[in-house]
């Protein structure tokens, strides 16, 4: 039995014709599926913990939707370890499809999910923990400038303008743009934290890990913690990320000028920040952020709020999917 949470009402109408699509072809084959439209925020996040508590041992749920149902989605399951995860991408970024490469063909999609051939991978998720309250992403994590540029996404004008021509992704390079001289610089200290085979001399967490590096930026324009290489809409921010290694891929932009971010925003969306100064890639276990003020943090491109200190970190291989 394949369960469809279907965001009917996303993607500018985009996902409403996705699913008759791919109803039509369920149909047409006799597949035997239950299909649950979502009547708002935070409804994909129950329907997903309903199906999880079934009294089944293998469940697939499959969503008809962009990244935000997406990560609802994956923070209602209750019950990882019977969860089979599908996806028919049909939002306006789609980053989290493309990082684990489904294809934006939502027949092709459905043919790769019904192959009872068909491969499953077991993915990593982050977790950011803000006040004790723990969010599941699958994408990534960010502060400052593409936080406040999901915030201004999710009811930007110019987003609903493009979806209806199907270049939705435009929308977060030219907030990107618009926000950049706008926002104030941050500053922060970041913690990393990773595995070690000798710990002596440094300090461990409860879990063993070894804190291996304080970075204070006074001038910081952005970090994203990345778990697939791209976001807002395909912006390679950690190209060398990989989704299955049980880390994240930092992506930090400080101590560089606002005109000279933007004049290398090409070099960005090229994944050529390694070249840039004032970028820097690293990879980490688990992060803790310290903020002298609150800045804008997001999930998976949802505003999560405006915190002054958050922890991020991977959890490996929890989430199947085919």
């Amino acid at each position: 039995m394949y369960y469809f949470i279907v965001n009917i009402s996303g993607g500018s109408g985009k996902v409403k014709k996705t699913w008759i699509r791919v109803r039509n072809q369920l149909n047409k084959r006799n597949v035997k599926y239950k299909a649950f439209q979502t009547k708002g925020p935070e409804h994909a996040k129950a329907l997903a913990g309903k199906i999880s508590g079934l009294n089944e041992d293998d469940i697939h749920i499959v969503v008809v939707g962009g990244d935000g149902t997406i990560n609802e989605v994956i923070n209602g399951i209750g019950n990882f370890e019977k969860i089979t995860l599908s996806v028919i991408p049909s939002g306006s970024g789609n980053d989290f499809a493309r990082g684990l490469g489904i294809s934006k063909n939502p027949i092709e999609a459905l043919n790769r999910i019904l192959d009872p051939k068909g491969e499953i991978k077991k993915i990593d998720l982050g977790c950011l923990t803000v006040a004790g309250k723990k969010r599941l992403f699958g994408i990534s994590s960010g502060i400052g400038l593409d936080a406040i540029v999901c915030k201004k996404a999710l009811d930007s004008k110019i987003k609903k303008v493009l979806n209806k021509f199907n270049m939705g992704s435009l929308t977060y390079l030219i907030l990107t743009v618009i926000s950049l001289f706008s926002m104030r610089y941050i500053d922060t200290e970041i913690e990393i934290y990773d595995e070690e085979d000798d710990t002596s001399g440094h300090t461990s967490d409860s879990n063993g890990l070894v804190l291996k590096e304080k970075l204070k930026l006074n001038k910081m324009i952005f970090s994203a913690f990345m778990n697939v290489k791209a976001e807002g809409g395909g912006v390679p921010m950690a190209p060398n990320a990989l989704y299955d290694d049980g880390k994240l891929s930092l992506c930090i932009a400080s101590n560089i000028s606002k005109l000279n971010a933007f004049v290398k925003l090409p070099m960005l969306v090229m994944a050529k920040q390694e070249k840039i100064k004032g970028f820097d890639l690293i990879d980490a276990r688990k992060v803790v952020v310290k903020i002298k003020e609150p800045a804008v943090v997001h999930v998976d491109g949802e505003y999560v709020g405006d915190e002054k200190e958050v922890t991020v970190e991977a959890i490996k291989g929890i989430l199947r999917i085919k």
